[in-house]
């Protein structure tokens, strides 16, 4: 049998495979290795951080205003013949001040405000009064109406309505029947602030629930009054008059009424011309104007400046402004009555302005002498039946306006 030839490659035995205790120190040996040099890393790159960089700050920058200019700095603007004078600065209007917490109770007696006195006018002033206007019973025609009269506190068909004045004349007419002079003396009440029970009828549903607060504030040269009606702690309906007191009395500067918007007009007397913010067309500003909030004020100091210049039967007549149209109303006083309201009785003198056109709302007016001819009671009645009606629970005195 043959012999096979020994193989001329010698055998190679296969490599030994690392125990698994080898590869476990390996891989910890180079896991220690990173670890080393990530350390590292952050010295090598560069500077830590700054501890501000993550942090959010804000800063209020307060600027003052600049420093008054030496007179030398000046005179050196002054020079250039080009340079134009500061516009004049705007009138500032009065702030509305701040208003006291009412008390507990009605103090007893109820206070009678301080009034703000004014003399008889020199014969020059007197002309100015020419719109304030007594007849002894002469027929003081109004302007037609460009438009049907609407609520005091708003037009027909508010849910509250209470408050003073309707539409009025789209034009304005001087009155010229009568007698025409200005007011001897105007007794204008001081600070103070009246509380009102408010009743009435809107359509089928009796007013129930509803309160009227009339915050009369003045320092005797400006005023601020405003007339609130409030159902459940929410004022409902407003209107605001604030102007000046000067020596034909109140002067208002603007009046608006409020609901869900605010509408207002505005006495530019510079122009002689009232102005309305739903861009209705301006009337003439006659002398002695009020709006359908200050009316109330200015007739109760006009007969407590001089109670016997107006007896029974005796009329007024005034420009009266709305926050959409004016027109002249007429007011017939009556004599004496007594009257008991929720805050007590009084002796009262009654003013009505009767409707004379379609839409025209009667209002009432009763005025208490015991109370410097303050409102005890105002009544709104609308051409349809509908009516608020406005009486007296008390009467708090108030801080004078700043």
């Amino acid at each position: 049998m043959p012999t096979l030839a020994a193989s001329p490659f010698p055998s190679v035995a296969p490599p030994a495979r690392p125990s698994w205790r080898a590869l476990a120190g390996l891989t910890l040996a180079v896991a220690l290795a990173h670890v080393l040099l990530l350390g590292l890393a952050p010295t090598a790159i560069g500077p830590d951080p700054s501890p501000l960089a993550n942090k959010f700050t804000t800063r209020t920058i307060v600027i003052a205003p600049p420093a008054p200019e030496k007179p030398a700095a000046a005179a050196a603007a002054a020079a250039p013949a080009e340079a134009k004078p500061p516009p004049p600065a705007k009138p500032r209007r009065p702030r509305e001040p701040s208003r006291p917490q009412p008390a507990a109770a009605a103090p007893e007696p109820m206070p009678v405000p301080t009034p703000q006195v004014f003399e008889e006018p020199p014969p020059e002033t007197r002309a100015l009064t020419a719109q304030t206007a007594i007849d002894s019973g002469a027929t003081t025609p109004e302007q037609p109406s460009s438009a049907p009269a609407g609520a005091a506190l708003g037009g027909a068909g508010s849910t509250s309505n209470a408050g003073i004045g309707d539409g009025g004349a789209a034009g304005a007419a001087s009155a010229t029947a009568g007698n025409v002079v200005g007011p001897e003396a105007l007794r204008i009440p001081g600070s103070v602030k009246l509380a009102f029970a408010v009743t009435g009828q809107q359509g089928a549903s009796p007013m129930q629930g509803v309160f009227g607060d009339l915050a009369w504030l003045q320092d005797g040269s400006s005023y601020d009054a405003r007339l609130s009606l409030k159902f459940l702690f929410r004022t409902i309906r407003s209107q605001h008059s604030t102007g000046k007191i000067g020596p034909t009395g109140i002067e208002p500067d603007r009046f608006s009424e409020a609901r869900k918007g605010e509408v207002a007009s505005h006495f530019v007397r510079d122009q002689g011309q009232v102005m309305f913010s739903n861009n209705a067309p301006s009337v003439p500003l006659l002398p002695g104007a009020q709006d359908r909030l200050s009316v109330v004020m200015q007739l109760g100091g006009m007969l407590a400046g001089d109670p016997g210049r107006y007896p029974a039967g005796s009329r007024i007549s005034i420009q009266t402004v709305g926050p959409r149209d004016a027109g002249v109303w007429v007011f017939n006083i009556e004599g004496e009555e007594q009257m008991t309201v929720p805050a007590g009785d009084f002796s009262v003198r009654k003013l009505t302005r009767s409707p004379r056109r379609e839409f025209d709302d009667k209002i009432e007016i009763w005025l208490a002498p015991a109370l410097g001819y303050l409102p005890v009671r105002m009544k709104q009645t609308q051409a349809n039946g509908d009516f608020a009606d406005m009486q007296l629970r008390e009467s708090l005195p108030a801080g004078p306006s700043n």
